[in-house]
């Protein structure tokens, strides 16, 4: 009970550190007034050619791969309080959390103990001391390449490539529920519900969890703040990749946020699209407005309304309006075509070159004509436009006797006159 009451003293002391440290930042309501946010960070070097935001500017670096000079937060949660981590190298004694809360750590690599422990050195930037952390079995080499890592530490590279990236930016919320602060000298939060796509700005950026990091605090155009604790790189997170997949998908970037950039960018490079009138060639499935998953048959006409990127992928979400009944559906398509082993003709059914073609389908094709192409019939006298809409385009074309041939791939074998009727 005695270390309990300890504790919370300590909590006492340490909260006044809120006051002076720029990585604790808190949303406007909190108790006390708000923290500036300094911004001149010095930025990391970029180790890799980009890809997305994430993967081009926040690099997984395992324990294995820790540089000298990387710093952390000690950031315990409830039970890191009563548990310590971290030991004083010049007594050897157990250090509180309680004490280390808020503090800075710097990576010093490790070593090994007379008794043959393995330590993960550190240099405190707070009061210049030692600490280390003993690894509780095993070697350094054993240990390092899982993902425990280091109790407490939130990666704080994380924290300054976003402050030197993303502060002033606008972004659209992707998840429904973000945080505000309650109170500014404890760590108190309550739950926000927030629509979908809404345009925020990102006002600070500071210091969250281990398992999350960076905390990125937003406002909205009607000056409402909330925040969201989010992983980048996963450095020491502690968590299992499919954990962030199964379970706390918000707690990564692209679950909660959306670059006002990327989704300009992407509506600029589909933007030729919009208004096409296209046809499906192959019968599909696509998503009502009730959200259900209905048969679409080929030679279906639509217009396409619109086209959203899906970020960290290949595909869109495009929506088109049916000529036949006005109703709006939803189809994910991709503009990339690859081939994948099952997918009809080795190409991909939702590659959109491939499901959809351009134009008004049936264009100066008779009603009876269409109700046999529709069924992939054919009858003598069809012009090679409607043996295509009919049968798709043929494996190979050849000239016999004077007549040109179609073959199909599924034996089907179709022969036109000099006119270019079948006959």
């Amino acid at each position: 009970m005695k270390r309990f009451f300890s504790l919370f003293c300590m909590g006492l002391i340490y909260s006044g550190v809120f006051a002076q440290n720029p990585y604790i930042v808190k949303t406007k309501g909190a108790k006390k007034a708000e923290i500036k946010v300094e911004t001149n960070v010095k930025a990391e070097e970029k180790t890799e050619e980009p890809q997305d935001f994430v993967g081009a500017n926040f690099k997984h670096i395992k324990l294995c791969d820790w540089k000298e000079g990387m710093r952390f937060m000690v950031m315990p949660e409830k039970y890191d309080l009563v548990v310590g981590a971290f030991r004083d190298a010049k007594t050897n004694k157990d250090v509180s959390c309680g004490l280390l809360k808020y503090k800075i750590m710097v990576y010093k690599g490790h070593s090994e103990a007379k008794d043959g422990t393995a330590l993960v050195n550190f240099v405190c930037e707070n009061d210049n001391k030692s600490y280390y952390y003993p690894i509780p079995n095993g070697t350094f080499a054993d240990y390092c390449y899982n993902k425990l890592g280091v109790p407490t530490l939130a990666y704080l590279g994380d924290v300054d490539k976003a402050k030197e990236l993303l502060l002033g930016k606008t972004l659209y919320t992707r998840a429904d529920v973000y945080y505000v602060d309650t109170d500014y000298d404890s760590e108190g939060m309550k739950e926000v519900k927030v629509a979908e796509n809404k345009e925020v700005k990102v006002v600070a950026i500071g210091v969250g969890t281990r398992s999350f990091p960076v905390k990125i605090i937003v406002e909205d155009k009607d000056g409402n703040q909330f925040f969201q604790n989010v992983a980048m790189s996963k450095t020491n997170s502690g968590m299992r990749d499919d954990e962030f997949i199964m379970t706390k998908a918000k707690n990564t970037f692209y679950g909660s946020f959306e670059l006002a950039d990327a989704k300009i960018q992407a509506t600029e490079s589909y933007a030729k699209y919009i208004g096409k009138h296209v046809y499906t060639k192959y019968a599909t499935k696509m998503e009502n407005m009730m959200g259900e998953n209905v048969n679409i048959p080929r030679l279906s006409q639509f217009t396409i309304k619109k086209i959203e990127a899906i970020d960290n992928t290949n595909y869109v979400k495009m929506s088109l309006q049916s000529s036949k009944d006005g109703y709006q559906y939803v189809k994910h398509v991709t503009f990339k075509n690859e081939s994948v082993i099952g997918d009809i003709d080795g190409n991909k059914e939702d590659y959109y070159k491939y499901l959809f073609a351009e134009g008004t389908v049936g264009k100066g094709v008779s009603a009876k004509n269409m109700e046999l192409i529709r069924k992939g019939r054919l009858a003598k006298g069809f012009t090679k436009n409607e043996v295509k809409l009919a049968l798709g385009e043929p494996q190979r074309r050849a000239t016999v006797g004077g007549n040109t041939v179609w073959y199909y791939s599924n034996g089907n074998v179709v022969k036109f006159n000099s006119k270019g009727r079948v006959i």
